[in-house]
């Protein structure tokens, strides 16, 4: 069903990658052996491309077993979308940045948190450590939520 799924933020350090690792990471694990593999990616309506992951959401990852080190952020763009089959973004106001690069992709544009009454996953990057924490438990629930549904 879906292939290539891509998860979008403002700026693809914090939100965006966390849940990009998380669907990964938990993917794995939900998956039956015959389902086919979906690619997880992410990206920045508004990111600098190069740029490493958020120190403290990558340590709350890393407590939680899952691996961020290598992600680099990268600037989304009309390509990005159009290659994936879903794309997901971390605040309902995102879907029309990401229409706005590629009116074709109306249709498989949704909030991470549609199954949640459309809710946002608010941006942590250079709050408290419990913004980080309740926005990572907040992103790993709404992950799983995608998972029921497209696995």
């Amino acid at each position: 069903m879906f292939a290539n799924v891509l998860i979008v933020c403002h700026a693809n350090v914090c939100r965006s990658p966390a849940a990009e690792m998380l669907f990964k990471a938990r993917h794995r694990v939900a998956s039956r052996a015959s389902a086919a593999p979906i690619a997880f990616h992410s990206a920045g309506l508004r990111a600098v491309n190069g740029h490493a992951m958020d120190p403290v959401m990558r340590r709350l990852l890393d407590e939680r077993g899952v691996a961020s080190d290598a992600h680099h952020s990268r600037r989304l763009d009309k390509r990005l979308i159009r290659a994936a089959d879903l794309v997901l973004v971390t605040e309902r106001a995102q879907v029309s940045g990401v229409e706005a690069l590629d009116p074709a992709s109306r249709g498989k544009v949704y909030p991470l948190g549609k199954w949640e009454a459309d809710s946002d996953v608010a941006d942590p990057h250079g709050c408290t450590e419990t913004a980080y924490r309740e926005s990572l438990v907040l992103i790993e629930h709404l992950v799983m939520g995608w998972l029921k549904k497209i696995c």
